[in-house]
């Protein structure tokens, strides 16, 4: 399968060694990804979007570009033929005050575009996805809050924003969370192997994807 991976955190893909300063445990989770994703046959196109200088703002030029059905910025065009070759989407980022961080909510904003991502039949009704290959999408996110608070207290608000109220309503229902939560309190081998389970996760469950 064809494989979009889009990554969002300040120090970029880059960040997975464990070097003070600059490393994050969302940058490891990409590379486990990658790796497996790799052993199981399956190709990767990496999107980074800080790496990008990717501009989550939408401006008002920019809504009118979206409401005209016109793409003005080459990288959200460059974004959109990327996803339209994609059998599965994977996010990977940072869960901030319990919500998606801003580059990722301005991704969805401004790439997942009507008339070219999917389309509205009619007022009021479900959309029609328009990415001809796309199976379906998964979340791998990182966040301190505990995963049972996170759903239970929270009501679970990023698979609502980003599958109920994003794929789901485009008629795609294949759709898969991995959280990483309390991270930061474990230790180094614990970070480690839960890395591990993530590389053989993507390496041996995903082999006849």
């Amino acid at each position: 399968m064809n494989i979009l991976i889009v990554f969002d955190h300040p120090y970029t893909g880059s960040a997975s060694e464990n070097i003070p300063h600059n490393r994050s445990f969302s940058a490891a989770l990409l590379a486990a990804t990658k790796k497996g994703l790799r052993a199981s046959g399956h190709n990767i196109d990496l999107i980074d979007l800080h790496k990008d200088g990717f501009n989550p703002v939408m401006s008002s030029s920019d809504l009118a570009s979206w409401r005209k059905k016109e793409v003005m910025d080459p990288l959200i065009a460059d974004y959109q033929q990327r996803l339209l070759k994609a059998d599965h989407i994977i996010f990977i980022f940072p869960i901030w005050w319990e919500g998606m961080p801003a580059m990722s909510k301005g991704f969805l904003d401004k790439v997942f575009a009507k008339g070219i991502v999917y389309s509205e039949p009619k007022p009021g009704s479900l959309f029609k996805c328009l990415l001809p290959n796309l199976k379906g999408a998964s979340l791998l996110t990182v966040m301190a809050t505990p995963t049972f608070i996170y759903r239970w207290l929270f009501g679970n608000p990023i698979t609502k924003m980003v599958f109920r109220g994003t794929f789901r309503k485009m008629g795609i229902n294949s759709l898969k969370w991995y959280s990483y939560s309390g991270m930061e309190k474990l230790t180094l081998e614990q970070r480690e192997m839960h890395l591990k389970k993530t590389e053989k996760l993507f390496a041996e469950h995903w082999k006849n994807k």
